[in-house]
């Protein structure tokens, strides 16, 4: 009895040695069966369009700030709020009473001074007084004269006058009001025109050129509307690093108005052969990006620069071309030259 329970856990210790030990090809057997299920990707190229939004702000063509160029009283006031105004029409009128009179002093004294000129003028034919005594009366006359320019000058800054057509703002001062320099009566600006000014990183400023066509969206309103790049600032800006681009707003512009948000949208380039690969088949390494090749049946460990980036791929600038296969799973697994056998190939 002894004898037999002794051979049995002989026995008993064998098989759990036995099992203890890995099955043929388990060893390793993860690296193996992960190299088994790479999946891989053929290169070719294909259509690749480079998509910018921007942020953008609409603005009137022309708006101005009105400002009196002198400190007075108001005594007329013509700013119909939210309604248009012909180029050159009186839009407020200041105290000026004081210049009025002193123009008509001037016009007196003017008209006393040509008269002496030309009595001065015909004695000076016979003789009768010097030359000296023509010219102070004619200089009278000519200072008299450009006193009065400087008095309607005087008289021409208590008015404001439209700049251009426009549409007035809201009014900011009520008549009878003392106004300075410093007061803006009101806003003029022109809405039959808009333009559209909006910022792009500096790499895509050579990209954009006077004369080409973008669309852009607004707040409220499902359908785009187009713009034509009138110009670009001529200097990048410090602070962001972005280029200032204005365009001017086409077609009909209802529901827009200055000063709205427009989210602009615009094709940078269009590529019909880029090479386009998943995102996924990148190792990132410290100074560049990789990718796994297939090269004779075994991987190849390449670097590759980049380009534009999409919805799970990314252009691939430099280091592939077209017909290459490159690993997109299993690369954690993979070593340079280490055999490669795919699964699928997309």
């Amino acid at each position: 009895m002894k004898k037999i329970l002794f051979f049995s856990a002989i026995a008993l210790f064998a098989c759990t040695k036995k099992s203890d030990q890995p099955a043929p090809g388990a060893a390793g057997g993860r690296t193996n069966y992960q190299l088994e299920a790479i999946e891989g990707y053929l290169v070719k190229p294909m259509p690749l369009t480079e998509s910018v939004t921007a942020s953008g702000t609409l603005l009137p063509a022309e708006e101005t700030a009105l400002h009196p160029e002198t400190s007075g009283r108001v005594v007329r006031i013509n700013l119909p709020e939210g309604k248009s105004v012909s180029k050159g029409a009186l839009l407020l009128k200041l105290f000026d009473e004081d210049l009025q009179t002193q123009l008509r002093k001037l016009d007196w004294q003017l008209k006393q001074a040509e008269i002496t000129e030309q009595r001065l003028g015909e004695l000076l034919q016979s003789k009768g007084v010097s030359r000296q005594e023509y010219d102070l009366a004619a200089l009278q006359v000519q200072t008299l004269r450009s006193e009065m320019d400087l008095v309607r000058i005087n008289i021409q800054k208590t008015e404001i006058r439209a700049p251009y057509d426009g549409t007035i703002g809201l009014r900011r001062v009520s008549p009878g009001a003392y106004v300075t320099p410093a007061n803006a009566v009101a806003t003029i600006r022109t809405t039959q025109a808009l333009k559209l000014d909006f910022s792009v990183p500096e790499k895509y400023g050579s990209l954009l050129k006077p004369g080409q066509k973008i669309s852009f969206k607004v707040e409220g309103q499902s359908a785009p509307f187009t713009a034509i790049v009138s110009a670009t600032e001529q200097s990048i800006a410090a602070e962001t690093r972005n280029l200032q681009i204005r365009a001017q707003v086409q077609g009909r512009q209802t529901g827009l108005l200055p000063g709205a948000f427009a989210e602009v949208s615009l094709n940078m380039s269009n590529k019909s052969n880029a090479l386009l690969i998943p995102s996924q088949a990148l190792v990132p390494q410290a100074r560049e990006k990789c990718v796994y090749v297939s090269k004779n049946g075994t991987a190849d460990f390449r670097p590759v620069k980049t380009g534009v980036r999409q919805a799970g791929m990314v252009e691939i600038t430099e280091g592939l071309q077209a017909g290459d296969t490159i690993a997109t799973t299993g690369i954690l697994f993979l070593r340079p030259g280490a055999p490669m056998r795919f699964s699928t190939v997309d």
